[in-house]
């Protein structure tokens, strides 16, 4: 760099101003272009400095522009947003192959710049704390073994959780029916309600639907999921001192900011409140589990693992992933009901011969086949984290004979899997008998993975399917679903955001007709 500031300096001594210029940008992408990393998987050819923005901010879709990318790119395919370049990988078996059989060199994390300016300055690919964006290492292995291991001991896979999964639908099922049948958008009481069973996991109790504080958070949640990000967020990503400049002050950025500040904020309030009434021998939820393991650190490395900024950024990791995900996928099924009233129809039939008015538990799934291959069919055809939180190489490594460098961000294409042809026929079609066998049983497919596969698979998949199972059955065992009359047919495609990483369906109506 050093060696382009002389070269910019004796020109400035012999040319005019737009010949200075013009030699100071080809020394600078003489310069990006020699330290860019050798032999990287191939990729379309990108622009100077934006690279390949031009080709993604057009897309309707990025992992469908992503996947036919790969036809002719192949399945491990570079992509450059700006002079930072990321790794996509494209089918079951790369993805397989890179995630399940190598997972030392591709299960870290690189967390975006915007991320950890809201996280604060303490947050960096190296400390990030929480487990979602953590870095692949020691800290984290310790922090994803103790959160599983607390959510196991309050009920996460167990039947002792089913009763607060049970009350939540209770209490959904008692929304959805103050309604009487006239249209309405089913979304913030869905998040409500799930959130509710992770909230009370989590924080020891549930919040009513109407509860302001919650309800901000809710919709401040939804500003950062549903957000599409402007032009400036896309400088402010690819070229960091443009975002230090402040030019991304009234953007995408800045509502990420709200959302974590007031989370931050609404946790912080819940361990101190904990804090005021801990009783180590009455350890009621997850928080005092955690101030348990504080009190008993016995030295520097368990402190460090046990600190208030790692409570509170595990919270937060916690609350995000276990409300939008799940909420999501029981819109996306309801509304696949509405446009296919003959599988709703189907789905209706099972659950009345199979239970009747009994309220359902997840250990009744054996029961209801068709139910579980409608639910496996939704995630199928609409994963909610379609590229999956971004993994990122954990030192320098190969794939496919090209080299990955250490922190490379790796994109990993679930939506290529699951819309493959060679595994799922007719992969566009909405068909639940693709995971029945010829006795009508549900047969488990190797290649959904909704969840992502892996040592990074999702933390919360054993909560979040027993969620989808109990509150998709008690909601078809007590209503029918259909459109408002002379709405048009909602949109089946969806809104995704690289920002939130996300696809939710664009805003529906739905009218809910208790049954008799």
């Amino acid at each position: 760099m050093s060696v382009l500031l002389n070269v910019v300096t004796a020109a400035r001594q012999y040319a005019d101003l737009p010949t200075c210029l013009l030699a100071t940008c080809v020394c600078l992408l003489t310069y990006l272009y020699f330290r860019r990393p050798r032999n990287l998987p191939p990729g379309p050819r990108g622009w100077p400095l934006v690279g390949n923005m031009p080709i993604l901010a057009k897309s309707a879709f990025l992992p469908a522009t992503l996947t036919e990318l790969s036809k002719q790119y192949g399945d491990v395919m570079t992509i450059w947003t700006g002079g930072v370049p990321a790794i996509v990988l494209t089918g079951h078996e790369t993805i397989r192959t890179a995630l399940v059989k190598r997972p030392e060199d591709f299960s870290s994390r690189k967390i975006a710049p915007a991320i950890a300016d809201i996280r604060g300055d303490e947050t960096t690919k190296d400390t990030a704390k929480g487990v979602l964006f953590a870095a692949y290492g020691p800290q984290w292995k310790h922090q994803r073994k103790f959160a599983l291991m607390t959510l196991r001991d309050f009920g996460v896979g167990k039947r002792s959780l089913e009763g607060k999964v049970t009350e939540e639908a209770n209490a959904l099922i008692q929304e959805v029916l103050s309604q009487n049948g006239q249209p309405f958008d089913l979304k913030i009481t869905m998040q409500n309600a799930v959130s509710n069973i992770i909230c009370s996991i989590v924080f020891g109790d549930r919040f009513e639907y109407g509860d302001p504080d919650f309800l901000r958070l809710i919709r401040l949640l939804n500003t950062v999921v549903e957000g599409k990000p402007t032009l400036r967020d896309r400088l402010s990503s690819i070229l960091p001192w443009f975002r230090r400049l402040g030019f991304a002050g009234a953007s995408m950025v800045k509502k990420g900011v709200k959302m974590l500040q007031a989370l931050q904020e609404f946790c912080g309030e819940q361990v101190e409140k904990h804090r005021q009434t801990f009783d180590p021998n009455d350890i009621r939820d997850f928080i005092d589990a955690f101030l348990l393991e504080q009190q008993r650190a016995q030295d520097q490395q368990a402190r460090e693992n046990f600190t208030d900024k790692q409570l509170q950024e595990v919270l937060i990791d916690l609350f995000i992933a276990g409300t939008e995900t799940t909420a999501t996928t029981i819109r996306w099924a309801l509304l696949y009901m509405m446009v296919n009233p003959e599988i709703q129809e189907k789905v209706h039939q099972e659950i009345d011969s199979a239970l009747g008015q009994t309220p359902p538990s997840y250990a009744q799934r054996s029961l209801l086949p068709y139910t579980t291959a409608t639910l496996g069919e939704v995630q199928r055809i609409k994963p909610i984290v379609p590229l999956s939180v971004p993994h990122a190489a954990s030192r320098d490594t190969t794939l496919n004979g090209y080299n990955i460098p250490q922190d490379a961000r790796i994109l990993v294409n679930l939506w290529s899997v699951h819309m493959d042809p060679q595994l799922f026929p007719e992969p566009n079609q909405f068909q639940p008998e693709r995971f029945l066998d010829q006795d009508g049983t549900f047969v488990k497919h190797e290649a959904l993975i909704p969840f992502s596969i892996g040592r990074r698979v999702c933390l919360g998949e054993q909560l979040a399917k027993m969620e989808l199972f109990t509150l998709f059955v008690s909601l078809m065992q007590r209503f029918t679903f259909h459109l408002p009359e002379g709405a048009p047919k909602p949109s089946m495609v969806g809104s995704y955001s690289a920002g939130s990483a996300i696809n939710v369906p664009f805003p529906f109506e739905l009218c809910a007709i208790p049954r008799g």
